[in-house]
C-alpha cells in the first residue's frame, strides 16, 4: 500500500507501509499505539536489509515529521547511499557526534562570550585600583592609606565613567587625562604620585597572575597590560629640598615647642631625631623598652618584603614628652595626639608645624621662610655632622641607606650606644647658648 498521509493516521500497530520502491533504499512506516513511524530500509554492504529510524509520524510536523518531509529525508539519505554509504547507521551516529560537538562548540563559544561580557563588567580600571590599594593595605604598606585616597579622588571621583570602564578599554590617553588634572593645576608632585599609582597598580595586577600570594580578587582581574608603563614622568614634580634651619633658628624652634602642652609630640619627634612620622605612627607601648628606654620601629620603606627593626634610643627629655602625649592613657599608642587612642599622623604634625613656624616667622626668628617635617629632619642631620657625627651613624639614627646586604644579612649590631650619643650632641646643639641667626642654605 502506498504511504499516504490518511494511511499513515489509520496504520494499526506492527503494521507496516512502505513507498513504491524507488532506486537505492524505500521510505517504510510502521504503526504502534503511539502513531506510525518512518524507517528508511536499505542495503548493507553484506547484503543484508536494515531500517534506519528516521522518526515520530505527526501530520502538523510539530511533535514529528510531515509525510513530505519523510520523503525529503528518505531522499538524502538514497543520495548518501548512491553516494558509496553502505552503512547509513554508522553515517547517521558519525553525523550525530558532529552535531554534539558543534553542539558543544557553540555552547563553549556562548559561555566564552558571557564571561568575557561578565568580565568587561566586573575586571574594570576601578576593580583593579582598588584590589590594589586594598592589597596594600593587606601587606600593612605604610602607603595604602594614602593610595587609596588619592586614586579615589583623582580617579573615581573625578573620572566616574573611566572608573568603571573595562580595562582592556583603558588607554595610556585615558590614564594620561588623570594625570594631566594636577598637573595642569601646578600640583606637579601629586600628579607625579598618581602616575606613579596607576603604574605600580597595572604592574602589581600583571605580577598578581602568577603569584599565588597576590590578592585574590587582583588575580581574579588577569591584568595582561600596562598602559600607564609610558607615561612620562612629571619634570620637575621631584624638585630636591634642601632648607635646613640655622643654629639660631633651630634653637628658637626648641625653645617655642619646649614648654608647650600640645607640642609634646613635637619634642619627641626632634628629640628622637625626626623619624620619619610614618614610623613613629605606628609605633604602640609594646615597641617601647623599659630596659634600654628605647623604641622599635618598623622600617618598610622602599621594596622591603618584610619591615627592617629600627631601635631609637629615648633620652630623659623624650621620656618626658612621651608622658606629656599621654601615651598610653587612652590607648597602646605612643606617638599620639590623642592619648595613645590612635597614632599621631602627617597631617596633624604638619600642621603643629607650621603653626610654630608662622610664631617664629612673626617674631622674626625665621630669616630663612617656612619649614616643614622634612626640613627638620635634614635640619638634624646637618647638625649632627657639625657637631662631628659620623654618616655612618647619622644613617643609623635616621634609618636611610641601609638597603645593602650587609645591612640586611649580617649587621646585627643595634647602634644603640652610638645613636644614643649623636641624641645627647643634639639635645646639647638645641639647648646651647644663643646663636647668631644665620640661614645655612636657602631654597632655590
Amino acid at each position: 500500500m502506498a504511504l499516504t498521509a490518511r494511511g499513515l493516521k489509520a496504520l494499526g500497530a506492527e503494521k507496516w507501509l512502505a513507498e513504491s520502491a524507488k532506486g537505492e533504499g524505500q521510505l517504510r512506516a510502521k504503526g504502534s499505539t503511539n502513531g506510525a513511524r518512518f524507517y528508511f530500509r536499505y542495503r548493507r554492504g553484506d547484503n543484508t536489509t536494515a531500517d534506519l529510524p528516521l522518526g515520530r509520524f505527526d501530520p502538523e510536523g510539530k511533535q514529528g515529521m510531515t509525510l513530505r518531509q519523510a520523503k525529503a529525508k528518505a531522499t538524502e539519505w538514497r543520495e548518501r547511499y548512491k553516494a558509496g554509504e553502505r552503512d547509513l547507521h554508522a553515517a547517521r551516529d558519525a553525523d550525530e557526534r558532529e552535531r554534539a560537538r558543534e553542539r558543544q562548540a557553540r555552547q563553549t563559544a556562548e559561555r566564552a562570550a558571557r564571561e568575557q561580557a561578565a568580565a568587561r563588567r566586573t575586571r574594570t580600571l576601578g576593580a583593579l585600583l582598588t584590589a590594589y590599594a586594598d592589597q596594600l593595605q593587606r601587606d600593612k604598606k605604610p602607603s595604602a592609606r594614602e593610595v587609596r585616597r588619592a586614586l579615589e579622588r583623582h580617579a573615581r571621583d573625578a573620572w566616574p565613567k573611566l572608573w568603571t570602564a573595562p580595562l582592556a578599554d583603558v588607554t595610556p590617553d585615558d590614564l594620561l587625562a588623570i594625570v594631566a588634572v594636577p598637573a595642569d593645576a601646578g600640583k606637579l608632585r601629586q600628579a607625579e604620585k598618581i602616575r606613579a599609582y596607576l603604574r605600580a597598580a597595572f604592574a602589581a595586577g600583571m605580577k598578581a597572575r602568577h603569584n599565588a600570594k597576590a590578592l585574590p580578587a587582583l588575580r581574579a582581574l588577569r591584568v595582561t597590560a600596562n598602559p600607564a608603563r609610558d607615561l612620562t614622568p612629571i619634570e620637575g614634580a621631584n624638585k630636591v629640598r634642601d632648607r635646613a634651619l640655622s643654629l639660631a633658628e633651630f634653637r628658637a624652634y626648641w625653645r617655642h615647642i619646649r614648654d608647650v602642652p600640645d607640642y609634646a609630640a613635637l619634642r619627641f619627634h626632634l628629640l628622637t631625631g625626626c623619624q620619619r612620622i610614618e614610623q613613629l605612627n605606628r609605633a604602640t607601648q609594646a615597641d617601647f623598652d623599659p630596659d634600654t628606654e628605647s623604641l622599635r620601629l618598623l622600617d618598610n620603606k622602599g621594596r622591603r618584603t618584610s619591615a627592617r627593626q629600627h631601635h631609637v634610643p629615648l633620652l630623659p627629655a623624650a621620656m618626658d614628652a612621651m608622658k606629656d602625649m599621654g601615651a598610653g592613657a587612652s590607648g597602646p599608642y605612643v606617638f599620639t595626639l590623642t592619648a595613645g587612642q590612635s597614632g599621631a599622623d602627617y597631617s596633624g604634625i604638619f600642621h603643629r608645624v607650621r603653626k610654630v613656624s608662622d610664631a617664629m616667622q612673626a617674631a622674626g626668628e625665621l630669616p630663612g621662610g617656612r619649614f616643614t617635617p622634612g626640613d627638620l629632619r635634614r635640619t638634624v642631620e646637618t647638625r649632627l655632622a657639625d657637631a662631628g657625627i659620623s654618616r655612618d651613624v647619622r644613617a643609623r639614627l635616621q634609618s636611610h641607606g641601609l638597603g645593602g646586604i650587609q645591612d640586611r644579612h649580617y649587621d646585627r649590631h643595634d647602634y644603640l650606644p652610638e645613636t644614643r650619643v649623636a641624641l645627647e650632641k643634639l639635645y646639647r646643639v638645641l639647648t646651647g647658648t644663643k646663636a647668631d641667626v644665620v640661614p645655612m642654605h636657602r631654597q632655590a
